[in-house]
């Protein structure tokens, strides 16, 4: 069976609600606009605080972006997915409703299409990446693919990095795309992730964004740390 990423898995009531902005991830996308080099370039930039924060709002430079490599992904993570649905982020959703246009239920109801997934946890370690589901494990090793930017309708844009399968169980995904607000090398502190095996359909899917924390955080710290954002 596929480790398909679970958008489909999704009613087709569930898609007209109305589309909020997320946390994490920005409005649907007009458009990919090309793909970078697989050279990997590991100058980290130092800018201020203030230009990180445009950067993790979309706004940046594409003389910004540079190419990373997995390890930036390196590590144990859980899906926030539970916790979303068990109330644990209940609070995040009373903290986007006291700042934004929707009600809390409203925000969790966009949540549930957003974080929707059967992947419990992912694993990487070197080259690997383990899918880990109630019903089994696949997994794969993966290569940089090079990236692709992403337009959004707000006027902001996403990077996604993009690695491709070049060994492993059948039933992992050909392609998975990172997407963690960071345009160049680091190690990321929670990021939305898109598997499949068609590249290009991955880049249209901006309804079900699958979010990884560290495993290590409860879900009490995983509240903290949304807020914050």
């Amino acid at each position: 069976m596929k480790f398909h990423s679970s958008a489909g898995l999704l009613q087709a009531t569930a898609l007209k609600l109305g589309l909020a902005a997320a946390l994490f991830a920005a409005a649907p996308v007009a458009a990919a606009e090309k793909v970078q080099s697989k050279d990997h370039n590991h100058s980290h930039s130092h800018g201020s605080h203030s230009k990180k924060s445009e950067i993790y709002k979309g706004y940046f430079e594409d003389d910004q972006i540079e190419n990373r490599s997995l390890s930036d992904w390196a590590g144990n993570w859980q899906s926030v997915y539970p916790y979303l649905t068990e109330g644990t982020l209940d609070p995040v959703m009373e903290h986007k409703a006291e700042h934004g246009t929707k009600t809390a239920g409203e925000y969790k109801d966009y949540y549930l299409i957003g974080y929707k997934t059967d992947v419990d946890a992912i694993e990487i370690d070197g080259d690997t990446v383990r899918f880990v589901k109630d019903s089994g494990t696949a997994s794969g090793a993966y290569t940089y693919d090079g990236y692709e930017i992403l337009t959004y309708k707000k006027g902001n844009r996403g990077v996604r990095y993009i690695f491709q399968k070049v060994s492993g169980d059948e039933s992992a995904p050909e392609y998975i795309q990172f997407s963690d607000h960071k345009i160049s090398p680091a190690a990321a502190d929670h990021y939305h992730l898109y598997w499949g095996d068609d590249r290009a359909a991955l880049l249209k899917e901006v309804t079900n964004w699958p979010t990884y924390y560290p495993a290590e955080l409860t879900g009490q710290q995983i509240v903290e740390e949304m807020v914050a954002h």
